[in-house]
């Protein structure tokens, strides 16, 4: 072998190393950067003059035999490069892993997928973060930024080192500074988080609905004993309240009394179980609410029960209203009893029935397994109801021979056949009244009898809060998915961030190409000898 063909052979080992450095670290940046495009440029063209200098020292000839296998070699190595470059392309497009972290670290919830998926305008996401960003946050902003397929762009800033750019976001620059601001159009919100207190997927889901959709208002009427949503204690409804407020509905305190009026952005009026009778007035603002296209959630409460050496005082047999002058007008009619179901309950309680006997109606079963009811009331259809009113079961108790509507207040259960009501037993109904000429919009009411299964001692049993928010979500008349589900997210110390996995996959990759460089390097020695 001559002097030269030695150089020209070392060239060209030297300019595959730089033509695979350039292309590694543009899989590992996923960026043309200066140093991907002139290394792979420089590697390159060295091989095409490594080429055309064995071709015209005559090394190599197509006619010959040898020129003809090395042609064929260099026809190969061609096609699997652009096989490996069409794997790697369907590899980043279809996405498919497996998540081995114990709380799924690096896999977005199927909550998260339907926020991203519904979204209808660009999100911009920037983290600030003092130093060198954490692992997780990495990958979580990645994670979203690849499943929205353009519609989210991601960025981590250090504010210290980029402090006229962080300027722009009006922050008070720290050294602790943890902050992730979410921004679509004019809309903005900043969530906080710490090293103690990682960033959750729930509240990135909960910033983007903020900026994305429009806020719906929930008034509770209060003034007659109801639950109230500001209470935290084991009877109040400040659970759902939060989990209202996840999804953009803001809560609101609806005193008829003083205000005399039912609010012009109430989406849905919440009446949470009074203990006392309304006043005319009040039924009168409620119907006129209604008749208008209001809608609303009703919850009666249960009726109250003594035992037979006890008798009920007059106030407990009027305790907890029906709410019938209201709802007979809207086709439906409390009873007076207390359902219960042998078969099907919550721990050791008939009286509380635990079902998924639903009505199909996709928008308000969806995710829902079995939900229970306290003391819930039987809910019958008015056979003189008008016309123009359309109304159907929402909720039943699971069985027919288990379960009945007790007429029984002294806590005596026994089916008494032409005095009880046999089951399945309505304990939810839900009513519309389609839209009409004059211009009103369709009224849309749900009706439980039962207002205990969503306050916080009991909404996160069964799929009570599911059930909820999806009733909530149908009256307000919103075209997309409710927020339910939270991950538990534990930060792992061997975690890898996906450029790190992509550093791994490269030099996993050096061995066998250093491999194949040694065998076509003593090949191509035997072919110039």
């Amino acid at each position: 072998m001559t002097k030269k063909s030695k150089n020209i052979l070392l060239l060209f080992v030297l300019s595959s190393v730089i033509l695979f450095l350039g292309l590694a670290a543009y899989y590992v940046e996923q960026r043309v950067s200066f140093f991907a495009l002139g290394f792979s440029l420089l590697g390159l063209s060295s091989l095409i003059v490594c080429l055309i200098c064995l071709k015209n020292e005559g090394r190599f000839s197509v006619l010959a035999g040898r020129g003809r296998q090395f042609y064929l070699l260099i026809i190969f190595i061609g096609l699997l490069s652009i096989l490996w470059v069409q794997i790697n392309c369907l590899g980043y497009y279809y996405n498919r892993r497996f998540d081995l972290t114990k709380f799924k670290q690096h896999t977005l919830t199927e909550e998260s997928k339907d926020v991203i998926n519904e979204l209808k305008q660009n999100i911009k996401v920037t983290a600030f973060y003092v130093g060198i960003s954490p692992k997780y946050l990495e990958d979580l902003l990645k994670e979203y930024e690849g499943a929205a397929q353009g519609k989210i762009t991601t960025e981590i800033i250090d504010p210290l080192v980029q402090i006229s750019y962080a300027a722009q976001f009006g922050n008070v620059i720290s050294g602790q500074e943890r902050k992730v601001i979410i921004q679509s159009g004019k809309e903005r919100r900043d969530v906080e988080f710490s090293d103690e207190t990682p960033l959750t997927e729930e509240e990135l889901n909960n910033a983007i609905i903020r900026v994305t959709r429009k806020a719906r208002h929930a008034y509770f009427f209060m003034g007659h004993g109801e639950y109230s949503f500001m209470d935290e204690s084991d009877t109040g409804l400040s659970t759902i309240a939060k989990l209202l407020l996840a999804n953009n509905v803001i809560s609101h305190r609806l005193l008829l009394g003083v205000d005399k009026k039912i609010p012009n952005d109430c989406d849905v009026l919440v009446i949470p179980g009074p203990k006392q009778e309304l006043s005319v007035d009040e039924e009168k603002i409620i119907n006129e609410y209604l008749e208008k296209g209001g809608d609303a959630l009703f919850l009666i409460e249960n009726v109250v029960v003594t035992t037979p050496d006890v008798p009920l005082t007059e106030d407990q047999r009027y305790k907890n209203p029906s709410l019938n002058s209201i709802l007979n007008k809207w086709g439906v009619k409390i009873g007076d009893d207390i359902v219960v179901d042998l078969a099907n309950h919550a721990g050791d309680d008939v009286g509380s029935p635990a079902t998924r006997n639903y009505v199909s109606h996709k928008a308000m079963i969806k995710n829902l397994d079995y939900t229970f009811y306290v003391r819930p009331r039987s809910i019958s259809l008015l056979s003189n109801r008008r016309p123009t009113l359309k109304a159907a079961p929402f909720v039943l108790t699971s069985s027919k021979e288990t379960s009945w509507g007790e007429t029984n207040r002294h806590l005596e259960v026994k089916y008494d056949e032409g005095i009880d009501r046999p089951g399945p037993v309505a304990i939810s109904y839900v009513i519309w009244k389609p839209k009409e000429k004059d211009g009103h919009s369709d009224t849309r009411t749900i009706v439980f009898t039962d207002a205990d299964f969503l306050t916080n001692i009991y909404i996160d049993q069964y799929s009570n809060a599911q059930m909820g928010l999806n009733v909530i979500n149908w009256l307000t008349e919103m075209d997309y998915k409710v927020l339910r589900n939270k991950k538990e997210m534990k930060v792992e110390r061997l975690d890898l961030t996906s450029q790190q996995r992509r550093v791994v996959v490269v030099i996993l990759w050096v061995i066998p190409c250093a491999i194949l460089m040694i065998g076509l390097m003593v090949w191509m020695k035997q072919r110039i000898e």
